[in-house]
């Protein structure tokens, strides 16, 4: 016996986010070896997470029985020393950058509150701000991906309270230029939150804006270039009098023992990250050059396929054929249905994704 009655009304208006497939879902789906497959679908860093994270997993696994700190201190240095911000304007969050998303909506928003979404994005956005009672309102980017900081503005009221920014932006992989961010902050009241999850591989980021804006929050994680998709960890860099406001109503101990252990290796293996910079910024470079269709220049360590005139979904289920994941972006809010977002993979991977992207076109 179910008793909807009980839910939020505000529950059953959230679209089900959509993942990526799993290697075990495409092995069960196409009877394939699921050694066989390359998952390209999530922006996984295809070397794996640094050995000194794994090693430190390894030493932390016999203290699972020991609370972490509440506020995830050691981390918080260990970021620090990385971004070059004092702990007072740092935040470690969990499960991943979700968790610093929910923690905002929970500290800012109330029923009837908005939020700005440009689109097509990351789908989650709308999640959490629906979740507590908020309204998301979205702005269509223009047909490079860009966004319009006029037209936020104008669809901006006395209700709006976060606007949520992508840079690079998912699925697109495209940057925030610096002015249109600043036109943006100097012009609301609302919390603007910039979503830094690819910043890594790109030419240049947006954090040191926070020094400036009192309303500006930064959102990162180590899901990407560190290879700690697993562990949920993310963080998030913001002006001191909303940080402190944000720990007073946190989950407590949001950030588990293993995670923050592991988070504080990673963030100490400088070799790791630049090989997985290099591998990333080299893939996306000769997927966009050999892949036969359109492909969107990236910041990130993806890219952006147009197939049209053929469908994604048709296209996505050649390559899954074949034991290739990647990603069809029809379930993002106005992607259409002809855009499929690949992750750049070793170039192993890669010559068998462009393999399957040529004979996709003369079979689909």
């Amino acid at each position: 016996m179910s008793r909807p009655e009980l839910i939020k009304k505000e529950i059953f208006d959230i679209a089900e986010y959509v993942p990526g497939k799993s290697i075990e879902e495409i092995a069960s789906a196409y009877g394939l070896g699921p050694a066989s497959i390359i998952k390209l679908g999530s922006n996984e860093n295809p070397l794996g997470p640094s050995p000194r994270a794994v090693q430190a997993l390894m030493d932390t696994a016999p203290f699972a029985n020991i609370y972490p700190s509440a506020d995830a201190i050691e981390l918080r240095e260990a970021l620090a020393k990385y971004t070059g911000f004092p702990v007072s304007n740092l935040i470690a969050s969990g499960p991943g950058m979700d968790g610093l998303l929910d923690g905002l909506c929970r500290l800012v928003i109330e029923k009837g509150d908005e939020v700005i979404v440009p689109t097509p994005t990351f789908a989650y956005y709308e999640l959490p701000a629906r979740a507590c009672g908020g309204k998301p309102v979205f702005v269509r980017r223009s047909q490079d991906f860009s966004i319009d900081p006029e037209k936020l503005l104008e669809a901006a009221s006395s209700k709006t309270k976060i606007i949520f920014l992508c840079s690079p932006n998912n699925p697109s992989g495209n940057l925030l230029p610096e002015k249109d961010l600043r036109k943006v902050l100097e012009n609301t009241r609302a919390l603007v939150f910039v979503d830094e999850a690819y910043v890594e591989f790109a030419d240049r980021n947006l954090a040191e804006l926070v020094r400036e804006y009192d309303n500006l929050v930064v959102g990162r994680t180590f899901s990407k270039v560190f290879g700690l998709a697993g562990l949920r960890l993310g963080y998030g860099i913001m002006p001191e009098w909303l940080a402190k406001e944000y720990i007073r109503a946190a989950t407590p101990f949001s950030v588990s023992l293993p995670a923050l252990k592991a988070g504080i290796a990673a963030l100490s293996d400088v070799e790791h990250r630049k090989k997985s910079v290099e591998i990333a910024r080299e893939g996306r470079k000769y997927l966009k050059e050999r892949i036969p269709f359109k492909v969107y220049p990236s910041q990130a360590n993806f890219v952006l396929v147009d197939v049209a005139p053929l469908k994604s979904k048709a296209v996505t289920q050649s390559l899954m054929k074949k034991g290739i994941i990647v990603r069809s972006c029809d379930s993002f809010r106005d992607a259409g249905d002809t855009l499929i977002r690949v992750t750049a993979g070793t170039l192993k991977q890669n010559e068998k994704v462009v393999r399957a992207f040529e004979t996709a076109k003369k079979e689909v």
